[in-house]
């Protein structure tokens, strides 16, 4: 079953800004002040200083220049107004350049805690302070630029990898275990689970391992990667990718170790 939006993005103005509703504005409200209850001693000190930096606040949803103009400043980052959904090709591509995507709308009130598409809190708040750390935007940007010169044949396997850090991806630190992935940091239920939960895996960070490691994008997730510094992100992008991928796919898939759902085969992500 192929998976169809319910969601429309807002088509900015000739100046890049998007006239938000009152309604939107208290949806922003509820899901920053919700986040920035359970985000200390979870998220790490990297993702804290992005939020101040960047100036984030409950009273509005941010607009997309504002937030490029201090990205711009501090990486050389942007972010680039997209619709809803769009092709893995235009979303590495716009990566490549240095523009992070972000859809214009926000979750509706019945899918407060969980959307499974991107919306712009998820983007916002949950990606964007990441990438006013010179290393760590660096490698998103070189990652990217790895995916496309790579055939496309390879790609589900990137992505994956891109699950496992970008979206939930956990760091040590000298304080604890911290969370980095915006997939976590945006949501209520995965930041605490991620760095606290007994039910959850984590092992430290393989490249053949986790281009192994199905998922499903709508559950709490079972296994979590977790890294020593951004360095070794970087350092993994110049490595020689094509020969984990190729181990990867010697050594096979991983059985699931989630509950397959044969009625939404779509939230299953399978790949070697």
């Amino acid at each position: 079953m192929e998976f169809v939006s319910r969601y429309v993005s807002h088509q900015p103005d000739a100046n890049g800004m998007v006239d938000y509703s009152n309604e939107e504005h208290r949806i922003w409200q509820v899901l920053y002040e919700r986040q920035m209850k359970i985000i200390p001693d979870r998220a790490c000190d990297e993702f804290i200083q992005g939020l101040k930096s960047l100036g984030l606040s409950a009273d509005k949803i941010p607009q997309l220049p504002e937030v490029s103009s201090r990205l711009k400043a501090l990486t050389g980052w942007e972010v680039a107004p997209v619709a809803a959904l769009i092709s893995a090709r235009e979303f590495f591509q716009l990566l490549a350049e240095r523009r992070f995507p972000a859809a214009t709308f926000i979750r509706c009130e019945e899918e407060l805690n969980y959307v499974q598409e991107p919306d712009i809190f998820h983007e916002i708040f949950g990606h964007c302070p990441m990438l006013t750390d010179p290393v760590y935007a660096d490698f998103v940007c070189n990652y990217a630029r790895k995916v496309l010169s790579l055939d496309e044949d390879q790609w589900p396997l990137l992505q994956r990898l891109f699950w496992f850090t970008v979206e939930f991806g956990l760091i040590k630190t000298p304080q604890g275990l911290r969370a980095y992935g915006g997939g976590i940091l945006s949501s209520i239920s995965e930041t605490p689970y991620s760095v606290e939960s007994d039910a959850a895996m984590r092992v430290l960070f393989d490249p053949v391992v986790a281009f192994r490691m199905p998922y499903r994008i709508d559950i709490l997730q079972p296994v979590y990667f977790v890294i020593d510094n951004y360095q070794m992100l970087y350092n993994f992008v110049e490595a020689d990718i094509i020969a984990f991928i190729e181990r990867a796919r010697e050594l096979g898939e991983y059985p699931p170790i989630f509950p397959v759902d044969k009625n939404n085969p779509s939230v299953h992500i399978l790949a070697c």
